[in-house]
């Protein structure tokens, strides 16, 4: 009799969440122990469910605990993978292994996307949502059944059928090739900016640059050469915008500033003649009789002497000159010490 109750308990979620528990069982491969984990861990935080006490029920919690234990399995599997190879290919694996993209495609292939509760919008083709529900999910086989069970997950439902470890450790990703299509497309300036070169304890240089974009300050990375730097801080700045809208936004702003500023002319184009006017002095208050001596190109004249011609004040042809003689030079000079006297 007791062993029939304690039966009942255990058929009694299958009866009332049947769909649930079959489809967790095709992607995990065991049943979960605890559902009200697993149902959180599909809970997406459009939805905007609150407990008894107010607080949000979301999977952001067992995602934050998924990241950091998937980290550590799957740089275990790696490790074990992968002997005497060097930390730099060890990391560059693990990243491409737990990036948001291929979490986002195994979520997909594996069903699980289908199974995550949002309102407002489609899960699909949502790398975010997708990718961080089975960071969720993680976490929650983790709380269900501890390390071990997140280790035997990976490694048998995931690697063993849907990723070819070997394949995604030699693929090589052009990250810097990513960006600069990402910023030709936008239309953005992009640059890589050496921020720091220094040798390390064996002598070998090592370099550090910083990805900017528009002006705005993306991420850095360091490698022992220029391309090996530049691919590593094109990497994380690609993680950035697609984390980040905030930085986004700044890169766009400072955009929107630049193209603004290059539309407006720097001063407006001036008017020649206008300009030409600008230096004719005009005397608006002249004696009455004198305006008409005022000519057209705004010199003054003075009234001509009684029997003789006009005469212009800028006339100079009665000027020249005239070579003197060694005596006249000495007779003038004595002229004119004598009448200031």
């Amino acid at each position: 009799m007791k062993l029939n109750n304690i039966i009942d308990r255990i058929k009694l979620p299958f009866r009332k969440e049947k769909e649930l528990f079959s489809s967790l069982y095709e992607i995990l491969g065991f049943y979960p122990r605890n559902i009200e984990y697993y149902k959180m861990a599909l809970m997406h935080k459009s939805i905007r469910k609150r407990n008894d006490k107010g607080k949000p029920l979301n999977n952001e919690r067992l995602e934050f605990l998924g990241d950091a234990i998937l980290d550590a399995a799957v740089g275990y599997i790696v490790f074990r993978h992968y002997e005497g190879k060097r930390e730099g290919f060890l990391t560059n694996t693990r990243s491409k292994l737990v990036s948001r993209e291929t979490l986002g495609k195994l979520a997909t292939e594996m069903r699980l996307s289908n199974l995550v509760l949002s309102a407002g919008h489609s899960t699909s083709h949502n790398s975010y949502v997708e990718g961080n529900a089975f960071e969720a999910l993680v976490g929650a086989i983790y709380l269900d059944r501890g390390y071990e069970a997140c280790l035997w997950f990976f490694e048998n439902q995931v690697l063993g059928k849907f990723i070819d470890i070997d394949k995604v450790a030699f693929k090589e990703v052009n990250f810097k090739s990513k960006l600069l299509e990402w910023s030709q497309k936008n239309r953005v300036r992009l640059e890589y900016k050496l921020t720091k070169q220094k040798k390390d304890e064996n002598g070998s240089p090592v370099f550090t640059y910083m990805v900017q974009i528009e002006g705005v300050n993306g991420e850095s990375g360091s490698g022992y050469s220029k391309k090996e730097a530049q691919q590593k801080a094109s990497k994380d700045t690609l993680q950035r915008l697609k984390r980040e809208p905030q930085f986004v936004d700044a890169v766009f702003a400072a955009k929107t500033a630049r193209t603004q500023m290059e539309e407006e002319p720097a001063m407006a184009v001036p008017d020649p003649e206008k300009e030409q006017q600008n230096f004719i002095r005009t005397s608006p208050n002249l004696p009455k009789g004198e305006e008409d001596l005022q000519n057209s190109s705004g010199r003054k004249t003075t009234p001509p002497l009684e029997g003789q011609g006009e005469v212009d004040e800028f006339d100079l042809s009665n000027i020249s000159h005239k070579e003197k003689s060694r005596e006249e030079i000495i007779a003038e000079a004595e002229a004119a010490a004598f009448s200031e006297d």
